[in-house]
């Protein structure tokens, strides 16, 4: 897909003007409600539906440097989590902009990149006090609700965003009554509890104590320290691949020591529907599956551990998706086993192997007669002469086919499973012996399939003895296919399975070919966070609370820095030696408030994608209201939990269901989405400082310009 042209300034910032005109194309992937895109290929016209930043990118032109390392930065992200690239590619764009306004208002690099690295830090070290703890969710599985056959209702993503929900959804009464506005005990990483610090506590709840005489100046830290010293806390990766995911977070010096690692006492987790209903943003159709699968994971390693049972952990490793296009929505579903597609010729050989135990071989490379495992050298000084006759082009292959026939024999062997490519001339021969061969099988199927029959993976065919056969698997067909569609499906799906396999396959169905990669992806994005949200025990209350925090939470410190840099700027003329000083508190101030003009975009963008606001300026408005209102009341965490702790106050529950005993929570999960702020900052700086020393953009002369003579503009 070709971009559409924007202009670019050639008289600013080149690469952060880039990095804004990319992240423009996915501003409609932010929050729940998706704008799908058509992607059609302009060499052969197909066209594809998606809704997700990954593909998106994957169809744009991204041959420059700039375009490549937000690719790379995505990718990555991807491929750890699954889940967070939409909102890195939107906080990239927000914060190039941030950035450039930066530069064009005459800051130094160099105190772009401190202060802006320094107030994320200073953000992800405040929204811990937004984590729920999630603990014995499997513990009554067997009488939890599940998503199926549940009433319709809308979904109210937390205080912030609200969504209709097109199918059912859980019935849950969430009991909100104990928590904020009351003052919250604060608990460092040890922990133990800890006095909330003053400048935080609701103002009408404040109680005459020892503590009260502690005021702002006793905090550590001061946001106005000097920053001459400072080390840099960014760290550039040419990939922006983070495999540190170490919850402990180290304080940047300079700034106001705040919460601890708080956790709202009443909110808390134990019910498994709850948790999926909360991570679905909506998607309700895809956590259904996900459910299913998490549900016989759980069923087979009761099965398997008896009475010894170990804390079950959710393995998205051994689950595996089929597509099958062309077949109804109703058809996806979650089965045991093994399915996969093979061509409708095997059709006969299927049903003569069906109903019976058979023997495995896994082989661990290609199932081709000139195939080689990797590291493998040809010996050296050995020549080979035909001397007596001629043999035909494709005899050395004949031979060696014949060669697996015979092993194969040998061992009664009827199911081969290759995980890499198979010669179609050897699939021929063994459909015609009744012995079924299927490759490209994923290395966790191959392992699955290994512990649950005894078969031990080779890397060769001639390998194979005894030891190596594996037993007891079955074949058979998936489920019949109605008439009408059966002449739109390619292939024939089938199922493989043997006792006590731990392998999952979820079956991803739709009338609509372009449709199905999008729903892969949904599937995936689901799973991962469940997957995370077990994994960690924790999440974070979602609907945009934890943004909301960020960027009062930035706003509180701009406003705190701006009156400290007036002062200590008011006499920096009279004192040349602390110019350098002055300069960066006077900086300070905007740098942070256009840090946290990102997150007002990211949220007036979230809501405006809901469809509850006319237009992105009246959802920024909203927006500015409640930050006005969470400003003053000297506890943004504390305004947030009280805003739902009174979903029915009429301030954020516009076009949600009257029957608020219905209305769930919305869960974010905490490290993807704090590497997915870290990654899209780290990619900006990066192209920052790249080009830091090229001069560029009148905004910067007009502005040296005015600078008194004998001072160096930095």
């Amino acid at each position: 897909m070709v971009m559409a042209c924007r202009v670019i300034n050639k008289r600013r910032h080149m690469g952060l003007q880039q990095l804004s005109s990319f992240a423009e194309t996915g501003r409609t992937f932010l929050g729940p409600v998706k704008s799908s895109k058509f992607i059609i290929d302009e060499e052969c016209h197909e066209s594809v539906l998606i809704s997700s930043t990954v593909r998106l990118l994957e169809s744009l032109d991204l041959t420059s440097a700039v375009g490549q390392l937000l690719s790379e930065a995505v990718r990555a992200q991807n491929n750890t989590y699954r889940t967070g690239t939409s909102t890195l590619l939107f906080l990239v764009g927000a914060w190039s902009s941030a950035a450039e306004e930066c530069l064009h208002m005459g800051v130094p690099v160099s105190l772009i990149v401190s202060v802006m690295s320094e107030g994320l830090n200073s953000c992800i070290e405040e929204v811990v006090s937004l984590e729920v703890p999630v603990h014995h969710v499997f513990d009554h599985i067997d009488n939890t609700k599940t998503f199926s056959g549940l009433e319709t209702f809308s979904v109210s993503l937390g205080p912030f965003l609200q969504i209709p929900s097109d199918t059912g959804l859980m019935q849950k009464e969430h009991d909100l009554k104990d928590v904020a506005p009351q003052p919250l005990t604060i608990h460092n990483l040890s922990g133990r509890p800890v006095k909330s610090p003053q400048l935080f506590r609701p103002q009408a709840k404040v109680e005459a104590d020892t503590n009260t005489s502690q005021t702002p100046q006793t905090l550590k830290n001061s946001l106005l320290a000097d920053t001459c010293c400072r080390k840099s806390v960014l760290i550039h990766s040419r990939h922006l691949n983070r495999t540190d995911n170490s919850q402990q977070i180290s304080k940047p010096d300079g700034f106001l020591e705040q919460h601890g690692a708080a956790t709202p006492q009443a909110y808390r987790c134990n019910d498994l529907v709850e948790l999926e209903v909360g991570l679905s943003h909506g998607d309700d159709s895809s956590m259904k599956l996900v459910e299913a699968a998490a549900q016989l994971q759980y069923q087979n390693a009761r099965m398997q551990q008896g009475s010894c049972a170990m804390p079950f952990m959710f393995d998205i490793s051994r689950i595996f998706t089929c597509c099958l296009p062309g077949l109804p929505e109703s058809f996806s579903c979650v089965c045991p086993g093994y399915i996969t597609v093979v061509s409708t010729s095997s059709t006969t050989l299927i049903k003569e192997l069906q109903n019976q135990p058979i023997r495995v071989v896994l082989i661990e490379g290609d199932l081709t007669e000139n195939y080689r495992h990797l590291g493998f050298n040809k010996s050296a000084n050995i020549k080979t002469v035909l001397e007596s006759m001629k043999l035909p082009q494709d005899s050395s292959e004949e031979l060696w086919i014949n060669r697996v026939l015979e092993i194969l024999i040998k061992f009664n062997v009827n199911l081969i499973l290759a995980q890499g490519n198979v010669s179609e001339h050897l699939i021929e021969k063994c459909t015609h012996s009744k012995r079924l061969v299927i490759g490209s099988v994923n290395g966790n199927v191959m392992q699955a399939f290994a512990e649950a029959s005894g078969a031990v993976q080779v890397a060769y065919i001639t390998q194979v003895d005894e030891n190596c056969v594996g037993n007891g698997v079955c074949v058979t067909f998936w489920r019949s296919i109605p008439l009408d569609v059966v002449d739109t499906v390619d292939g024939m799906a089938i199922m493989l399975k043997t006792e006590g396999i731990n392998l999952v396959t979820v079956v991803l169905t739709s009338p609509v070919t372009a449709h199905m990669q999008s729903k892969e992806d949904r599937f995936w994005t689901c799973a991962s966070r469940l997957c995370y949200a077990l994994k960690e025990q924790k999440v974070f209350l979602g609907g945009g609370a934890v943004e909301f925090l960020c960027l009062s939470h930035l706003q509180i410190l701009a406003e705190q820095s701006l009156s400290k840099g007036n002062q200590a700027c008011s006499g920096w003329l009279h004192n040349t030696s602390s110019w350098l000083a002055s300069s960066l508190a006077l900086y300070r101030p905007t740098v942070l408030q256009c840090l946290a003009n990102g997150w007002h975009k990211y949220l007036s963008t979230l809501i405006y994608n809901t469809a509850n606001y006319s237009s992105e300026f009246e959802a920024s408005t909203f927006i500015q209201h409640h930050l006005q209102n969470a400003i003053d009341s000297g506890s943004p965490s504390s305004y947030i939990l009280s805003e739902y702790s009174k979903l029915n106050s009429g301030i954020f529950n516009s076009g949600i269901s009257n029957k608020l005993g219905q209305i769930p929570r919305v869960y974010d999960i905490v490290t993807p989405k704090i590497e997915a702020w870290r990654r899209a900052l780290d990619l900006v700086l990066l192209v920052l400082q790249t080009d830091s020393e090229i001069i560029t953009g009148l905004g910067h002369t007009e502005i040296n310009s005015q600078v008194p003579e004998g001072f160096l503009f930095l």
